[in-house]
C-alpha cells in the first residue's frame, strides 16, 4: 500500500521535509567555516521518527568530520535513521576513518547528501553506501553547497588558492584623500565585515608599502557578541627584496597566526639573515619582469602549501598586478557613500590597467548588501 503525498504551493511535503533538514545541515556547515582547512566546511543532521536526534560539523583538522560527530551523539538511535549532509561522505582514511565506514556501521538506513566530493581520495562514498544496502539520495542544495566550500573545490581542481580582492574606497572610487588620510572611508558594519572574511579565509596578503606605511596586524576581530573563536588568516607580505623593518607588527612573534613573506633572489644576504631572525617563513618565489614577485609562480607556491583560499587587501599596486594578471577570482567591494574628488586621491586598483574595455574583467553572479550606510558588492570574474 502506498502512502499519500500531500502537495503545499507546489511542493510536496516530503520534498518540503527534505529541504528543511538540508537547509539545517548547510547553517551547520556555515558554523564551522573558517576553522577546518583544508578539510571543507559540512554540516550533518540525523532525522528519525520525523526528529532531529544529532547534528554536527566538521571539527578542526584531524579531529572528527561532520558525520562521525553527528553519529557520536547519536548513538544508537542511529539505527535506522536518515543523515543529511552536505557533501559526500568521505570513503578514504586520512588523519580519521572514512565517513562511510561509521555510516554503515551505526545502521543509518538513508543518506542524502548535497554534492559529490571532487577530491578523488574521498570519493566513492555513494557507492560504498549502496553497496552496503543504505538508501542513498544527492542533488538537494548542489549549488548553495558548492558555493559554501568554493576555495576547497577550486583548489582541489586547479591546485590553486582561490583569491578574493577585497577593498573599500568612497562613491567616486577614491580610497584616500590628496593628503593621505584613509581611516575610516567605510563605517564599522563594513569593517566588520571584513573581518570576518579574514575568518573565512587560509590566507592574507598585503604588500611590503602597505605594511610599512600603516603597520597593520592584520588579526581576525570578530564582533563583541559573537561567540566564535576567531580564525586568523596567515598574514603573507610581498617583499621582493626583503626591505621590512624588522620592527613592525606584522612581524611580532607575539602575534596570533604566523607570517610568510615572499622575496625574489635579489634578497641581499644581510637582509635575510635580519628576517630569518624573527618568527617569520620566508617563500622565495620568481620574480617577474619589472623585478616583483611573479604573481602566478607565488599562486603555486601557496596551493601547493595547501593555502586554499588567499584575500589580497592591498596596497593598490599589488591589487592592480593580481588584476592585470587575471588572478583574482571574486572581488569584495566596500562602496561608502563619500564623495572625496581631487586627481591626486588614489583609488584602489594601481597599475597600468587595461587599455580596451572589451579586455576589463567582468564580474558575473552579483550580490548587493547594506552595511550601515555602506554598500558591499560582490561578484565572480568571469
Amino acid at each position: 500500500m502506498s502512502r499519500g503525498i500531500f502537495v503545499l504551493n507546489g511542493i510536496s511535503v516530503d520534498e518540503q521535509t527534505h529541504n528543511f533538514y538540508m537547509r539545517r545541515a548547510l547553517d551547520l556547515a556555515q558554523q564551522a567555516v573558517g576553522h577546518t582547512s583544508p578539510n571543507p566546511a559540512v554540516g550533518a543532521v540525523i532525522v528519525k521518527d520525523g526528529a532531529i536526534v544529532a547534528e554536527g560539523h566538521t571539527q578542526p583538522p584531524g579531529k572528527p568530520h561532520a558525520e562521525a560527530e553527528a553519529l557520536r551523539i547519536a548513538g544508537e538511535r542511529a539505527r535506522g535513521a536518515t543523515i543529511y549532509v552536505t557533501l559526500e561522505p568521505c570513503n578514504h582514511f586520512g588523519k580519521t576513518p572514512p565517513c562511510t565506514l561509521g555510516i554503515i556501521e551505526s545502521g543509518i538506513a538513508e543518506v542524502h547528501y548535497a554534492i559529490p566530493d571532487p577530491n578523488p581520495r574521498a570519493a566513492g562514498g555513494h557507492q560504498r553506501l549502496l553497496d552496503a544496502g543504505v538508501r542513498v539520495f544527492t542533488g538537494r542544495f548542489e549549488a548553495e553547497a558548492r558555493e559554501l566550500n568554493r576555495a576547497f573545490f577550486y583548489h582541489t581542481k586547479t591546485g590553486l588558492p582561490y583569491v578574493i580582492a577585497k577593498f573599500a574606497c568612497s562613491l567616486d572610487g577614491k580610497i584616500a584623500t590628496h593628503t593621505g588620510e584613509s581611516q575610516w572611508i567605510t563605517g564599522p558594519a563594513a569593517r566588520q565585515m571584513g573581518h570576518e572574511l579574514r575568518h573565512q579565509s587560509d590566507a592574507i596578503l598585503v604588500g611590503a608599502a602597505t605594511a610599512t606605511a600603516d603597520n597593520p596586524s592584520l588579526t581576525t576581530r570578530l564582533a563583541e557578541s559573537d561567540t566564535r573563536t576567531p580564525s586568523h588568516p596567515i598574514r603573507i607580505v610581498l617583499d621582493s627584496k626583503g626591505r621590512l623593518n624588522s620592527d613592525l607588527n606584522l612581524l611580532n612573534g607575539s602575534l596570533p597566526g604566523r607570517t610568510m613573506v615572499a622575496v625574489t633572489d635579489q634578497i641581499s644576504a644581510e637582509n635575510r639573515a635580519r628576517l630569518e631572525q624573527t618568527s617569520v617563513e620566508l617563500i622565495e618565489t620568481p620574480r617577474s619582469a619589472n623585478g616583483r614577485i611573479a604573481i602566478a609562480e607565488l599562486l603555486k607556491v601557496l596551493g601547493e602549501k595547501n593555502i586554499q583560499s588567499v584575500m589580497v587587501e592591498g596596497g593598490s599596486k599589488v591589487l592592480g598586478s593580481f588584476f592585470s594578471q587575471r588572478a583574482i577570482n571574486e572581488v569584495w567591494a566596500f562602496i561608502a557613500p563619500k564623495i572625496i574628488g581631487g586627481q591626486a586621491a588614489p583609488g584602489p586598483i594601481g597599475g597600468q590597467g587595461f587599455g580596451r574595455l572589451q579586455d576589463a574583467l567582468t564580474l558575473n553572479e552579483m550580490r548587493f548588501e547594506q552595511m550601515g550606510d555602506d554598500i558591499l558588492i560582490r561578484g565572480k570574474v568571469k
